[in-house]
């Protein structure tokens, strides 16, 4: 039977698939709108075994914090291109993909990419664009007795959420020096919070290595473990964020703003966790 132009757009329309997919999608379907609909739907499931082998580098990074501050999701989702990225219908995916978190609280990724309804909208949106869609990681905070604080840097390709716990009576109060913070942690990109976090294989190898210039650089075998030390409280003032030099206000340390507060407010804050996710970071 013959496709008018009429069907083929009220398809698209309702589908996001191009007019030339609607039109071969229809005439399959020998007209028949669900069943054209049901094949779209396959065509993605199709393009996404083709798709399996190519690297999905590019995507956004998207946070959500509860209306009184007490949760937090960070997740990333990726695709091949930015101009994808930049599509309303992947940047709908993305928010469905956070509710989806938001109302399901999977325990992990696997268990958020067996919802049914998230893997049949990600088989839709495959068939739209074309290109490999993947569900990358994402983490869910809740403070204790304090607050979690999200910043997206410009673009999307980089998020941050940063749990406050033990706060009190001042957690609402905490808003603003955490926005501070997780751009902080944005910007600089500490390890962890407290030296303490750092992993003792960590520390070894850098002791190792501080040890080793010494030796080439002369130093005396008896003084290398005092050098190495000394280079290793750098190494934490630099990657630790309770350590760093705030970025607003390179005279105090972090931590040294967070002991402000808790002086001010007569609380014992503390910085629990915080979680970078930077586009394509565990890709690499």
């Amino acid at each position: 039977m013959a496709i008018t132009a009429s069907q083929v757009n009220e398809l698209r329309k309702k589908t996001g698939a191009g007019m030339m997919d609607c039109k071969k999608a229809l005439t399959e379907a020998n007209g028949d709108f669900e069943k054209a609909i049901e094949i779209l739907r396959k065509k993605g499931a199709s393009v996404a075994a083709k798709r399996a082998e190519k690297s999905a580098n590019e995507g956004t990074i998207k946070t959500k914090v509860s209306d009184n501050g007490t949760t937090g999701i960070i997740a990333e989702v990726n695709c091949e291109t930015d101009f994808v990225a930049n599509s309303d219908d992947f940047v709908n995916f993305t928010d469905e993909v956070l509710q989806t978190i938001d109302s399901k609280r999977p325990a992990n990724l696997q268990e958020l990419l067996n919802d049914e309804s998230l893997k049949n909208k990600m088989t839709d949106l495959l068939g739209k664009v074309g290109e490999k869609i993947e569900l990358s990681r994402f983490a869910i905070e809740k403070a204790e007795d304090g607050i979690v604080v999200d910043y997206v840097h410009l673009g999307s390709k980089l998020g941050v959420l940063v749990r406050f716990d033990n706060a009190g009576k001042a957690a609402n109060d905490l808003a603003e020096m955490g926005k501070d913070i997780a751009m902080q942690v944005a910007a600089m990109n500490p390890i962890c919070v407290n030296r303490e976090d750092v992993p003792q294989g960590v520390i070894n190898k850098e002791i190792e290595i501080y040890k080793e210039v010494s030796r080439k650089e002369g130093k005396p075998e008896n003084i290398l473990d005092k050098i190495a030390q000394g280079k290793l409280n750098k190494y934490y003032q630099e990657n630790c964020l309770i350590e760093q030099a705030f970025i607003k206000d390179n005279s105090k340390s972090v931590g040294d703003l967070l002991k402000e507060f808790n002086s001010k407010h007569g609380t014992n804050a503390v910085i629990k966790l915080f979680h970078r996710f930077h586009l394509g970071d565990e890709k690499k």
